[in-house]
């Protein structure tokens, strides 16, 4: 099995002084029912001779609809994920209005499996803000780390 580098990003804004981070909750049928560690920083796999920071940018425009530009970016480093996979991340400040509908890209699945019926699903079904405590529990432990990460971060330099 090759090696699967993804890059991403993770938007934060502060609330009432608190942290919130934004993350998104895959598509498709396998996920419908599913909430608690399964939520992602909007990533995807690196195209051969993509600069990992471009990768991470095109991602989180693919599977959102929103895009950074502009944005200052601060690095979280990378994690590796139980199955192998190695996450880049990088955060940056901006937001969302809560009502605003995201757009993401699809995919081809057929589903149930062996019934030959293939549907056509959105890559990331919703996104949120999410407080730290509470992204953590949701997301995939592995990228957990990269909450952890920015809350030392902005707590050097804000003081939350």
């Amino acid at each position: 099995m090759p090696h699967i580098t993804s890059a991403g990003l993770l938007m934060y804004r502060i609330v009432n002084s608190r942290l919130e981070v934004f993350l998104a909750h895959p598509g498709g049928p396998y996920f419908r029912n599913k909430d608690w560690g399964v939520w992602s920083i909007p990533k995807g796999c690196v195209e051969p001779e993509e600069n990992l920071i471009d990768a991470a940018c095109r991602e989180f425009t693919e599977e959102t609809g929103l895009s950074p530009d502009g944005a200052e970016f601060i690095p979280l480093g990378y994690v590796v994920q139980r199955g192998g996979k190695t996450v880049y991340c990088w955060a940056f400040e901006g937001n969302v209005d809560e009502n605003t509908e995201i757009t993401s890209n699809t995919f081809n699945l057929e589903w149930p499996p062996n019934s030959g019926i293939v549907s056509v699903y959105p890559e990331t079904d919703k996104a949120m803000f999410f407080h730290p405590e509470m992204a953590k529990k949701k997301m995939n432990p592995a990228q957990a780390d990269f909450v952890d990460r920015l809350c030392a971060i902005l707590k050097v330099k804000n003081r939350y």
